[in-house]
């Protein structure tokens, strides 16, 4: 386990914007209470709470990554209307204590979705 520092780090803010997210013309999650990972010199990341997207339209896989300064990542599948978008979403279940803010939140690709969009909250 990495903690998050000078030479990497990582900050987790509210978002100030309400944050939808589509696929096959649903929206998939929907919230103004999303929150904003930037980590590093990558791109911004918001993590939207679980409650705030449609559960029952993910199935969870057996994929699993590991980031020394998160945790285990596990990823769900998108499935809408005979459409599916595989490993589409990702989520630390159980994050390491830095970045507990995170837990009960889903992080969606860009490129495996119609559109992540943000509007003022």
């Amino acid at each position: 386990m990495k903690i998050p520092g000078p030479d990497h780090p990582i900050t987790i803010t509210p978002s100030k914007e309400r944050v939808r997210v589509t696929f096959n013309g649903k929206v998939v999650a929907d919230s103004s209470r999303a929150l904003v990972l930037q980590e590093s010199t990558y791109k911004p990341v918001f993590y939207i709470p679980r409650e705030d997207a449609q559960m029952g339209m993910f199935a969870k896989t057996t994929n699993s990554t590991h980031c020394p300064y998160k945790g285990d990542a596990s990823y769900y599948t998108i499935k809408v209307d005979g459409r599916e978008a595989e490993n589409a979403i990702w989520s630390y279940e159980t994050p390491f204590p830095a970045m507990k803010e995170i837990t009960g939140h889903l992080a969606f690709y860009p490129n495996r979705v119609d559109a992540i969009e943000t509007a003022p909250a």
